[in-house]
């Protein structure tokens, strides 16, 4: 008695081997480069972040997005390991409290002497209820609750990456769909105007005011053109295929009708506040698995001391069925059970510096994820500022060649110049309108990207 009670003085005294964690630190600037107003910021991860995807004001993906988090399969895998996750954390905590179980058996058994032939028959009944409890002495079992708690919460933060990825993968698509639209409405456009010409040069060929190479030049430059046109559309058959995947839909499930751009295209404010690089799940899903490898450290530490269980049982045995109850036939049980090692050639000690290294690893892991993050907003923000200029110098350009087409246009119509200046012109003015538009295309992807590497947007919701 007294070593049970040294025991559970022990187990009160909340004694727990290994570190108690700490979140590592992370080098993070006081700004960005690209950006002004940004402050050190405390983790928020647990922030909610709303529809980020409401900021385009566009209907058909605002109502694309919403089924990524039902249908998207990836996502559907991911939650069910979360659900997984929250299992064995919830196990690990029943660990802390005391088992109770129950045994009832009933058996008939009989003989037959070898040489008198005589048969012998007998009972056995019995009922037995059994209490067990591992006293955490030295903070194992609560070690292991920590290591699993905080595994579930990497999960959550997984799921939550998983989700915002597949989210902003549709909504590039999608805005690479749209742009893709307009530049095959461009080459439609084109091509009617090139087979115009082409029939006015055929008369005029047949009359024999035009060359056979004028009518070939013609020719070449709507066929060239259709075939763009071609290319541009197989393209976006695959997009609107990657779309459906991301739903958990087939290709021959889904379809987009071809449609103009309407959504409008979010300014990016002057000063961003520090909290939301901190939003992102993946730089929570590295911290809580520094939490867990901080805990592992711990269970591994406590396979130095032994462990202690205390059990008790009690319960009646009887071979008549109706002597089960009586008291002289009641039986119990009470003592506790110590375990441990005493020589392993070094396996706990090996144990304990795996756990370690592994710890080491995962802060590596996190600062890294920290790192990345910075850099990939970065990158976006210096994009985003790029292409204003790029974008502006190129309707410029775009600009111009239109009007150079226009007058060359009005000039072979009037019979001052060859058509192979029309050609020429018309060939620029298209190849510059469909610069304007992969740059407005990669506009809007990096747009998304960013909303992204921000954990989801840079509206901050309570």
């Amino acid at each position: 008695m007294k070593k049970i009670s040294l025991a559970l003085l022990l187990l009160l005294s909340g004694c727990a081997v290994g570190p108690d964690y700490q979140r590592p630190s992370a080098s993070v600037p006081l700004h960005y480069k690209e950006a002004k107003g940004w402050q050190r910021a405390a983790p928020q991860d647990d922030q909610n972040k709303g529809e980020w995807w409401a900021v385009y004001h566009d209907a058909t993906l605002s109502s694309l997005l919403r089924q990524v988090s039902i249908s998207n399969q990836n996502v559907a895998s991911y939650a069910a390991q979360y659900r997984e996750a929250q299992a064995l954390a919830a196990q690990s905590r029943a660990a802390l409290f005391p088992t109770l179980g129950y045994d009832v058996s009933g058996t008939r058994s009989g003989t037959r002497s070898a040489t008198s032939g005589a048969r012998s028959t007998t009972n056995s009944n019995s009922a037995q209820l059994s209490a067990s409890w591992e006293l955490d002495l030295w903070g194992k079992l609560r070690r292991t609750r920590e290591e699993n708690a905080a595994s579930a919460q990497a999960s959550a933060a997984e799921l939550a990456n998983v989700t915002l990825s597949a989210q902003s993968e549709l909504a590039q698509d999608y805005f690479q769909l749209r742009i893709m639209d307009e530049k095959i409405a461009r080459y439609q456009q084109a091509v009617a105007a090139y087979d115009r010409y082409l029939k006015v040069i055929k008369n005029k060929y047949q009359a024999g005011s035009e060359s056979r190479a004028t009518l070939a030049q013609a020719q070449m430059q709507l066929e060239s053109a259709r075939a763009s046109a071609l290319d541009e559309q197989w393209q976006r058959a695959q997009l609107e295929h990657a779309i459906a995947l991301l739903l958990g839909k087939t290709p021959a499930e889904f379809s987009l009708p071809a449609a103009p751009l309407t959504a409008s295209l979010p300014q990016v404010p002057q000063a961003l506040p520090s909290q939301l690089l901190q939003r992102r799940p993946d730089i929570a899903y590295a911290e809580r698995n520094v939490a867990a490898a901080n805990a592992a450290v711990g269970v591994a530490i406590a396979g130095y001391y032994p462990d202690l269980t205390l059990s008790a049982s009690g319960g009646t045995s009887a071979s008549a069925l109706h002597n089960l109850f009586s008291l002289p036939y009641r039986v119990w049980s009470l003592g506790p059970d110590l375990s441990g090692t005493l020589l392993d050639f070094g396996a706990t000690s090996a144990k304990v510096d795996q756990a370690r290294a592994a710890y080491d690893a995962s802060v590596a892991s996190y600062r890294l994820a920290v790192l990345t993050a910075m850099q990939e907003v970065e990158d976006d923000l210096v994009e985003l500022n790029t292409l204003t200029s790029e974008m502006d110098a190129q309707q410029r350009a775009t600009d111009a060649a239109r009007e150079s087409a226009r007058v060359t246009r009005n000039q072979y119509e009037a019979g001052m110049i060859d058509y192979l200046d029309v050609a020429t012109t018309e060939a620029s003015s298209l190849s510059a309108q469909q610069s304007l538009l992969s740059l407005q295309s990669t506009q809007w992807v990096t747009s998304v990207a960013l909303i992204a590497a921000l954990g989801g947007g840079w509206q901050m919701t309570p």
